[in-house]
């Protein structure tokens, strides 16, 4: 690494790792329920361990986004954070409040909106620990040496993640107009300004592993930019149509959400593209491994899946169903575990000066992870078309689909078993690479010797 500031990332990349655990540890014990095996119930019911699982598949990514951006930003300003201490302590504001709000879930302290559980209280301390963060990084970068597009396209996404989170704050008597603007958060996040952020991160990979030149590198960008802003924001239409808005939202809906996948192929067109045009000798294969996946995978989960069950003639029947638990899922993990974790794989051999590159151990977590998410995916869309067929089309018992989908519960069990254990060996990776370390500082050539 070229600065000590850099450091910070490992806390942030830390607790994702802690955050993910639990959320399996939930999201087994919601698989087990739904086989009929629900035997902590009065503990942890259904409807609280499934608020847990959502809500930390949230913070573990956000974490680890502003631990992508404490590593990057630094080294695109070419400049120390312009503070530290406040970056510490905003993450420890971070981990606190998560704590408090998991701890909150389980006494009934909660507002009960999917994905915006979190009591108003704690959404104004997350509010103002958001801030914190994103002032820290634009004036880091407004007082850097330079200010790189791939900076810019990343703190541009951090900044809208936090003006949209926002409306989710905002109190409605009025059902429809809360679940309005309540998919300004959901979906305008995941579909919209996170692809931005996501863009920014994977720019910045290509262009220390590829060693492609960085003006080719983000022009690319400019066009993912525009392709998530024209697909990811009208596209939102798709969702209005089960909130009581006027009928023509479902068009532009259908229209938009059809075009969601170009965003995602031009990602993956761009990995590869300039992974073709590399020098495809950087020593650090897992995180170039983890990288081009990041591209295909969320275009087969976030861009095909996505399309697969959001046309308004189909979502009409799977909106809210197991099918929509299949794509959720495989776009979560493409398109932002994944990236994730391409980046505290480049990232922690560069603070700690471990070259632990391309180990059996690695390549473990990544293929195990991997082929236990698609096979959950498969799993929860065969679930999905037998809750349809039952429950939307034949309009028989809600209990009846339950009880008929539980065999494919048994293969999804099994299938999160090998996701668990690919994720084990990515932290037993993790683990080894200790902790950052001020020894791991290098000079300029040094540092571009060890990226070409």
């Amino acid at each position: 690494m070229k600065y000590k500031s850099q450091k910070i990332a490992y806390y942030f990349f830390g607790l994702s790792m802690l955050l993910l655990t639990l959320q399996i540890v939930y999201g087994f014990i919601m698989g087990f329920a739904h086989m009929g095996y629900d035997g902590l119930h009065g503990l942890i019911p259904f409807n609280t361990a499934s608020a847990v699982h959502k809500n930390l598949l949230v913070v573990w990514i956000l974490s680890g986004f502003m631990g992508s951006a404490y590593y990057i930003i630094p080294e695109e300003a070419e400049r120390e954070i312009i503070s530290p201490k406040l970056a510490m302590l905003q993450f420890w504001a971070l981990a606190i409040v998560g704590v408090i709000a998991i701890a909150g879930f389980h006494v009934g302290w909660w507002e009960g909106r999917k994905f915006l559980e979190i009591p108003r209280e704690l959404d104004f301390l997350v509010a103002i620990d958001v801030v914190g963060f994103i002032l820290l990084i634009l004036l880091t970068l407004l007082k850097g040496k330079k200010q790189t597009t791939t900076a810019w396209v990343l703190t541009m996404g951090l900044a809208a993640a936090g003006l949209l989170y926002l409306p989710g704050m905002i109190f409605f008597d009025n059902l429809s107009m809360d679940s309005f603007f309540r998919w300004w958060v959901v979906h305008l996040w995941v579909e919209g300004v996170w692809e931005l952020i996501m863009g920014g991160i994977l720019a910045f990979l290509l262009i220390k592993l590829t060693g492609v030149d960085r003006e080719i590198i983000e022009k690319w960008l400019y066009l993912i930019v525009g392709l998530t802003f024209l697909s990811g924001i009208l596209g939102t239409g798709h969702h209005y149509y089960f909130t009581g808005v006027p009928e023509y939202w479902l068009l532009i809906g259908g229209i938009f959400s059809a075009l969601e996948p170009l965003a995602f192929l031009g990602m993956t067109i761009f990995a590869l593209q300039m992974y073709r045009k590399g020098n495809k000798k950087h020593p650090n294969k897992l995180a170039v491994t983890w990288t081009l996946s990041t591209a295909i995978v969320s275009f087969l989960g976030a861009g095909l899946l996505g399309l697969a069950h959001t046309l308004p003639q189909v979502n009409l029947h799977t909106h809210g169903t197991l099918i929509t638990a299949s794509h959720g899922h495989l776009a979560f993990w493409g398109a932002y575990g994944s990236l994730v974790f391409a980046m505290i794989s480049y990232a922690m051999p560069q603070m700690t000066g471990r070259k632990i590159y391309d180990n059996r151990t690695g390549h473990l977590a990544y293929w195990l992870s991997n082929i236990g998410m698609l096979g959950m995916s498969i799993s929860f869309a065969v679930a999905g078309i037998v809750q349809v067929y039952i429950e939307r089309l034949s309009g028989k018992d809600f209990m009846i689909a339950a009880n008929a989908t539980k065999p494919h519960f048994f293969v999804l069990i099994i299938c999160a078993t090998l996701f668990s254990i690919g994720i084990t060996y990515f932290i037993i990776n993790f683990i080894k690479f200790g902790l950052p370390t001020d020894e791991a500082l290098r000079t300029d050539d040094d540092y571009e010797a060890l990226n070409n």
